[in-house]
């Protein structure tokens, strides 16, 4: 790779690096819930999945299982999601969101929407498009190239 490729690619990864320190800082300042993005993706995921395995969802946010029961529990013992027996297997569980997640999540989409705004209202429809275009081939490259 030349040197002024690898020049840029250092100083994208500092961009990116920056915007999400940046995301993360707005995120802590404006998340009167105590929450991370894993619980409210948790959240979300049962909204518009249904009731799920823990290993649904540790699937789906890429995580181990064992850190799904630590991210669920929080959710369990604040009342935001049920443990339930599986309506066919009763030696599974699933987890279900309960009225008052669906209510803190749409509390927090709200949030999420606000820092998003401020994050990249500025940029046109055409350069949200494009930079959405780029990190999705970035991602699908790395993804495809990860070692199994």
């Amino acid at each position: 790779m030349d040197q002024e490729k690898q020049k840029a690619i250092t100083s994208l990864f500092e961009v990116v690096s920056s915007i999400e320190r940046k995301w993360a800082n707005e995120w802590n300042n404006h998340n009167a819930l105590g929450f991370s993005k894993s619980h409210i993706l948790i959240l979300d995921y049962l909204s518009q999945e249904g009731p799920k395995r823990p290993s649904a969802i540790a699937e789906r946010l890429k995580v181990t299982t064992g850190g799904v029961t630590v991210l669920t529990t929080k959710l369990i013992n604040a009342g935001f999601i049920e443990k339930t027996q599986h309506a066919t297997d009763r030696r599974a569980s699933q987890l279900v969101i309960t009225s008052e997640g669906e209510s803190i999540l749409k509390e927090s989409r709200q949030q999420v929407s606000e820092i998003i705004n401020n994050m990249f209202g500025m940029l046109t429809a055409e350069e949200l498009q494009t930079l959405r275009t780029i990190f999705s081939k970035c991602l699908l490259d790395v993804e495809s190239n990860r070692p199994e």
